[in-house]
């Protein structure tokens, strides 16, 4: 296993990073399975682990601490987040200092925990400072709760304001960026990654197999294709939209490389994330034991000149098959904020 220094932290990070967002209630319902799958990563070399509150209502850090507890804590970089709901309360939820408050103790004894390496504002929102956010996650590193924060899908104009903050307010700063990249959600090669390198910061890409489109199984000629997240992600699933159908006769293309290639796609995807200099490491979300097993040999792969010119061919650099796997949503471009009403 390969490993690049988190911005300009120092600390070294896997290539592949853990994501346990699969781990409980949403995915693998077995906890002890879901704890032999947290050990076999670390055994391959993995060495970071991506959760968040929200990841089956608190189930997936519960997970991620019983596997830490037998003595490895210290040799593992926890990563969490906080913003998304955890309560009827209004309050439960958002990036205030009286929420980030609570949420990180939650977090911490869920975890089994002390301390928290990364901890990552979950979604930017928009009418809160961000020196309140930044303020309350300086107050925790000063305490000790936490040693590095990070933000996650934040847009690029957004990033250099929180850099700004900090320095001006002279607050910790955010050190990571999550963004999600895909060889189908390629937007933010434009700006995320180009500010994350200006400013320093890692970047841990979330999705790089596209929540399943580059897996394999979504090709034009297979038989009932239907994802079990249609029913509440119609905009990113549906197969009757416009762009969804791109989304598939792309996937199509690159499985079809992958072919030529002699390598899966699974592969082919996580190296191509991989390869771009500004990414520190992807994450992988298994739910089984062979969904881990099929993406460990990734981080070993590297694509040649060629083999880019021709991905690039199917979806050109810095543009998202579907704009809604951007993650988030520009409020700057709805009717109301451009007619004043």
């Amino acid at each position: 296993m390969e490993y690049r220094a988190l911005g300009g932290t120092g600390v070294q990070v896997s290539r592949l990073c853990l994501g346990a967002m699969m781990f409980g209630a949403w995915g693998n319902k077995d906890p002890e399975l879901s704890v032999r799958m947290i050990h076999q990563a670390l055994d391959s070399g993995i060495n970071i682990i991506d959760t968040a509150d929200l990841y089956a209502n608190g189930q997936s850090e519960e997970i991620v601490g019983q596997a830490l507890a037998g003595g490895r804590r210290d040799d593992v970089i926890i990563a969490t987040k906080f913003y998304y709901p955890m309560g009827e309360d209004r309050n439960a939820g958002g990036t205030s200092r009286r929420w980030i408050y609570r949420a990180v103790e939650g977090s911490l004894r869920r975890l089994r925990t002390d301390w928290i390496d990364l901890y990552q504002m979950h979604r930017w929102v928009p009418e809160v400072d961000h020196e309140e956010t930044l303020g309350a996650l300086d107050d925790l590193i000063r305490q000790g709760k936490v040693r590095y924060i990070g933000s996650s899908t934040l847009p690029a104009d957004q990033i250099v304001e929180a850099q700004w903050v900090a320095s001006d307010r002279r607050l910790h700063r955010y050190v990571c960026e999550q963004p999600p990249y895909s060889l189908l959600v390629r937007g933010i090669e434009a700006d995320v990654l180009p500010t994350c390198s200006r400013h320093r910061m890692g970047t841990i890409v979330w999705s790089p197999l596209a929540a399943g489109w580059l897996s394999g199984k979504w090709r034009k000629d297979a038989d009932g294709l239907r994802s079990r997240r249609l029913s509440w992600l119609p905009a990113r699933f549906d197969l009757s939209l416009p762009a969804n159908q791109a989304k598939l006769a792309a996937a199509d293309a690159f499985a079809v490389l992958a072919e030529q290639l002699g390598i899966s796609l699974i592969h082919l995807a996580l190296a191509f994330v991989l390869n771009h200099p500004a990414v520190t490491s992807a994450i992988i979300g298994p739910r089984t034991m062979e969904h881990l097993e099929s993406q460990l040999g990734a981080a070993d792969l590297r694509l040649d000149a060629a083999t880019l010119d021709r991905i690039d061919q199917i979806v050109a650099p810095g543009g998202n098959v579907n704009p809604v796997d951007a993650g988030w949503d520009n409020k700057a471009l709805e009717p109301a904020a451009l007619r004043g009403g």
